[in-house]
């Protein structure tokens, strides 16, 4: 049975850990004013809509797209959700909530879904400082299918990140404020493609940094000849980056930086004549549109990979993928993160389905993803569970989702995701 790996956090949004330091920490809205709401059904609700709360922040230092991809996939699963009758009957509605990005705006925006609006459940939350999440775990609410941009999924309990989780849960991040993860990436390109050496750059920022750090300790326990390369966060002279990286004849190159910066490393290297033989990503920059952001380096565009969890939204044989692409055709672009977002509200509706008898409550609703046990979406995950282990695993079998980008025909699938499997260890890291 393949298994996913117990955190993703870091990998999933290399982008945007650097700027993770620039927002605050947000006001302490006081416990009780999240407690005891949305438990009880009646009978005035058995027709009522089903109230979810997503909460985005899709204005931020990190620019206005950039964390709208899986509220974007979840609107749009809810739409042909309610074109079908709903769930019991019963239309889900969606309350929204923009936190801008900021610690602040996110314990505004759940004191509003929760204390307020009184969703049933949080849907595909992804947010760039989410302050407000032991609010949410204390008013017992399931957040379900959100990003791990940090590490309240792996932190408190009646929070179901979309990767899963092995931790305790317990209000103490990971174990014992540690969290591990795997090294099947660096496995992958080491079994598949014969690479040896392998380049990180970073910025000389403390959050890209330690990040480059915990990619570097990866990259050395499977074996590989590190080159190290950091840039000046606020002046990045990419090229000699690029030069260097031809001189050391690297084979894979990974990345702290955003994808602004990942941009002109391209343009770089084209410029110099860098060739290897993948640059990779991360889910966040699963795209379609690379062609435009990389219009200028076509050599090091061609040479992007991109890993993750989750099906190749380009997959379209597969029956789950086609389904969301046409739900999602009016949209102008595609990305990993909408699929991410349709997986989250379909996980949700699976949920609440099974409380319909008893009552579609908070509670219910949080039992049943208490008990999930190999989610998939229908095959869009590789395997999600929840488990409370009390110590960390030493290794772990774990499976990876892998595509490269070729002009003319988007990302490609480099084989399957239920068979890109590794026995791989879990190294510690601080978040």
């Amino acid at each position: 049975m393949p298994r996913r790996r117990p955190c993703r956090a870091a990998e999933a949004l290399a982008a945007v850990l650097l700027l993770a330091a620039v927002t605050g920490c947000g006001s302490r809205l006081p416990e009780s004013d999240f407690e005891g709401r949305g438990e009880r059904a009646s009978p005035a609700q058995d027709s009522a809509p089903i109230r979810v709360g997503i909460i985005t922040s899709a204005t931020s230092p990190v620019g206005g797209d950039t964390f709208t991809g899986p509220r974007d996939g979840a609107k749009a699963y809810f739409e042909r959700l309610n074109a079908r009758g709903g769930i019991d009957g019963r239309r889900v509605e969606v309350r929204e909530c923009d936190d801008g990005g900021s610690g602040v705006g996110n314990n505004t925006c759940v004191h509003r879904l929760i204390d307020e609006d009184e969703v049933v459940a949080l849907v595909a939350t992804t947010s760039l400082d989410y302050a407000g999440a032991s609010r949410v775990s204390r008013a017992r609410v399931p957040d379900i299918g959100g990003q791990p941009i940090g590490a309240a999924y792996d932190t408190y309990p009646h929070l179901y990140g979309i990767y899963g989780s092995l931790a305790p849960r317990n209000g103490t991040t990971g174990w014992g404020g540690r969290q591990y993860g795997g090294t099947e990436v660096y496995r992958y390109f080491k079994r598949e493609h014969g690479a040896r050496t392998a380049a990180v750059v970073s910025y000389n920022q403390a959050a890209s940094a330690a990040y480059a750090r915990l990619v570097e300790r990866g990259l050395k326990a499977e074996g590989y000849e590190v080159v190290s390369e950091q840039v000046d966060f606020a002046l990045p002279n990419f090229r000699a980056v690029a030069a260097d990286l031809k001189e050391q004849g690297v084979d894979l190159v990974f990345d702290a930086i955003d994808a602004h910066g990942n941009a002109r490393l391209c343009e770089a290297m084209d410029d110099v004549g860098a060739r290897v033989t993948a640059k990779v990503t991360n889910v966040q920059n699963w795209s379609s549109t690379v062609a435009e952001d990389y219009k200028d380096a076509p050599n090091c565009r061609n040479a992007l990979w991109a890993t993750g969890s989750s099906r190749n939204f380009e997959d379209t044989g597969q029956d789950a993928v086609r389904e969301f692409r046409d739900a999602t055709k009016g949209l102008e672009t595609h990305s990993q993160w909408q699929l991410e977002g349709w997986a989250a509200a379909k996980w949700f509706t699976d949920a609440a389905e099974s409380c319909a008898d008893s009552g579609i409550t908070r509670a219910c609703v949080d039992a049943s993803m208490d008990r999930s046990e190999d989610f998939t979406a229908d095959g869009l995950l590789v395997p999600v569970r929840f488990e409370r282990l009390a110590e960390p695993p030493e290794s772990r079998r774990t499976c990876l989702s892998v595509a490269r980008w070729r002009d003319g025909e988007g990302w490609v699938s480099q084989g399957d995701m239920d068979s890109n499997c590794f026995e791989v260890p879990q190294l510690p890291f601080s978040p």
